[in-house]
Order: structure tokens, then C-alpha cells, then sequence
């Protein structure tokens, strides 16, 4: 007998909505629906087919009928703190293909690959190519410089009082307004860039510049993008000295990336970095198993597993 519903496929990562906070509630899977479930019974629907990454907050528990249709369907699942900044655990509907996990994996491990890599990504963050000469640890101090350099522009430009850029994430209220506006939009790029290079079929954990955290490649990506997108909107919200900051941010992080087009940008920025490395990708050993099953034709990005 022929199902009634065609089987559920991910789309495309560019043609989906950025990101999602859910707090105090239940997801679940009812009566077909994604839905989110609140203590009074009222449910609201989740379109997860058709959003890069939903951010649960403290507050929020998952079926896991909800875990099985956000993974189908590519949508990522992170676990996360108060406003955000401090990540527990997250779901990986990306991810699957070998042979681009090897291929990032050889320009890491290939100390020419990796420093050209580094400096593609210096040159599309900065709009211009790095100094000549130089090593990774070298470029990496006069990113750090110029980065400080440009919270300070920031800081004048929109008249916010600024030393440096610290926050202690296990005390969330202990940070000034404009470091905790910067934690809450830097959490939604590193979210959705999370979630791009999972549905590319990268590892997060592999980093370039960044190295020895789970999300190194993350915050490598999150980088190119972040002066261009967050950072301003947080100097601007913090100028305003708002009641509900982060969540002012949130919102208005969600408008740039749509306005910017940010989600169909960052999967060809992966690959126009690691290009940039001149290896090629790895072919299969000679004893390799050719694939029993082959996995069936979707429209999605080439690390979805549906």
C-alpha cells in the first residue's frame, strides 16, 4: 500500500528561516504537527521543516517523536543556557558524508593547506589579503588587534560606554549590557553556521583558525560574517539600554539575516575557504566497500540524511 504523505525531505539550508528560541515548554509531535506545548495545554506550531536551528532554553523538554521529525527533516536542535550563550549539547541532522569530513579533516592536518585556508579566511573578513609572510599564530594577533579595534569604532560610533569584550558565562547578569547583547547575537550566528555546516557535511569540531573546542569551524565560519551582521546590531541595542535586551537582539538578528540573505551565503563561503587550501578531496582507498544501499536522490544540502 502507497503512503498517503510523501516521504518527508530536507530542504535546502537557503531557503529556510534562521533561527528559533524555545523556552518553558513542551515539543512534541501531535497529531502530525510539530508543535510546542504550554503548561495550560495551548499548542503552537513549529514549521521545523523550514527552520535552520531551534535554541532550547532552559524550561523546554523534547519527545522523542519531536528529536525524529526535526532530524528527517535537517533541522538542528541546540541545547543552550539562559539568553542563549552557554551550549549543553546539540542534535546533528548534517554531518554524513566521509568524504568531506576527510577532506577538511587533510587541509587541517597539512600546515600549507591550513595557513592558505587562514588567510582566505582573513581576506573575506576583511576585505582585504592578509600580510605577506606570515604564520597562522601571526595572523591570528593581528586579527585579535584588529578586532578589538573594531569593538572600539563600534562602541564610539553608537555611544556605548566600552572596555573590552568579557563576560562570565555561569553569571549571566554580571555582564555590562553591551557584553551580554554581544553573547546573545553572537549564540544565533554561531547557530545557524552551526547548522550550514552540518547540512555541507563538514565537522564543526575541525577548525583552522580556532582550534580544540567542539564548534572551532563554527566560530572560523561565524567570524567572516559576524561584523557585517550581529555585532553592529548589538552596539545599537545597547545604545537603547532596552528592558528585554537579549531579546531585542534576538529579534533583530533574525531580521539581518533574512534582509542579508545570511543562510544562502555561509554554505559557499565554506567552500570558497577550504578551495583556497589547493588540495584535492580524498578518493576512496583501494579496499573500500562500494555502498550497498545508495542513498535515494533529495533536495537538500549534501549533508542532510534524509
Amino acid at each position: 500500500m502507497e503512503p498517503v504523505l510523501p516521504q518527508l525531505k530536507p530542504i535546502p539550508m537557503k531557503d529556510r528561516l534562521s533561527v528559533l528560541f524555545v523556552e518553558k515548554g513542551h515539543l512534541d509531535v501531535l497529531d502530525g504537527a510539530f508543535v510546542l506545548v504550554d503548561k495550560t495545554g495551548v499548542r503552537t506550531h513549529i514549521p521545523v521543516g523550514g527552520v535552520a536551528c531551534l535554541m532550547l532554553e532552559p524550561g523546554t523538554r523534547v519527545s522523542h517523536a519531536a528529536v525524529t521529525l526535526a532530524s528527517r527533516v535537517g533541522c538542528l536542535l541546540v541545547w543552550v543556557g539562559e539568553a542563549g550563550v552557554r551550549l549543553y549539547a546539540s542534535g546533528q541532522p548534517g554531518g554524513a558524508r566521509a568524504d568531506r569530513l576527510l577532506y577538511q579533516a587533510k587541509l587541517a592536518l597539512d600546515d600549507a593547506a591550513r595557513l592558505k585556508v587562514v588567510r582566505k579566511m582573513y581576506e573575506m573578513r576583511f576585505k582585504e589579503k592578509p600580510p605577506d609572510r606570515r604564520s597562522v599564530e601571526q595572523l591570528r594577533g593581528i586579527e585579535g588587534a584588529r578586532v578589538r579595534k573594531m569593538y572600539e569604532l563600534l562602541a564610539r560610533q553608537y555611544r556605548v560606554p566600552w572596555k573590552n569584550r568579557n563576560y562570565d558565562h555561569t553569571e549571566w547578569g554580571s555582564g555590562d549590557v553591551p557584553n551580554r547583547c554581544l553573547s546573545s547575537a553572537t549564540a544565533c550566528l554561531y547557530g545557524i553556521c552551526e547548522a550550514a555546516i552540518l547540512a555541507a557535511g563538514y565537522a564543526p569540531a575541525v577548525g583552522f583558525i580556532h582550534t580544540g573546542k567542539p564548534q572551532s569551524f563554527v566560530y572560523d565560519i561565524a567570524d567572516i560574517f559576524k561584523f557585517d551582521t550581529v555585532v553592529p546590531i548589538a552596539f545599537r541595542i545597547a545604545a537603547k539600554k532596552p528592558f528585554d535586551a537579549e531579546r531585542q537582539v534576538r529579534l533583530a538578528c533574525r531580521d539581518v539575516f533574512r534582509q542579508t540573505k545570511l543562510l544562502s551565503r555561509i554554505i559557499p563561503a565554506i567552500e570558497q575557504v577550504l578551495k583556497a587550501g589547493d588540495l584535492e578531496v580524498p578518493k576512496a582507498h583501494a579496499e573500500a566497500v562500494e555502498v550497498a544501499i545508495p542513498n535515494k536522490e533529495g533536495i537538500g544540502n549534501a549533508g542532510h540524511r534524509g
